[in-house]
């Protein structure tokens, strides 16, 4: 499958795993504020992050399984990469202002 795999589900799959990568550092963060504060907004914010970074690696492991998704369609797998982009200026933003 990797010879299907184009340059952009390539991005689309670093950009995934960056969001990884900041998602868990968001986890960690909010996990450890409830267990220091106890609050039930810090376990939603952590459930949430939990619930992207398992969406980010499925992503991951569609993009190398069934790279053929996207493979017949520039447009859609630049589309692909659009919205992990989006989603990783989202998760910078949310990282530095939790970690802050």
């Amino acid at each position: 499958m990797a010879d299907t795999i184009g340059p952009w589900i390539l991005v689309a799959t670093a950009l995934s795993g960056a969001n990884a990568l900041l998602l868990a550092v968001l986890i960690i963060i909010w996990v450890d504020n409830y267990r220091t504060f106890g609050s039930e907004m810090t376990a939603g914010l952590a459930a949430f992050g939990g619930v992207m970074l398992l969406e980010n690696i499925v992503a991951i492991y569609f993009f190398f399984s069934s790279g053929m998704l996207y493979a017949n369609s520039p447009v859609v797998q630049q589309s692909v990469v659009t919205l992990r982009a989006l989603q990783t200026v989202a998760l910078v933003f949310l990282t530095y202002v939790t970690a802050k």
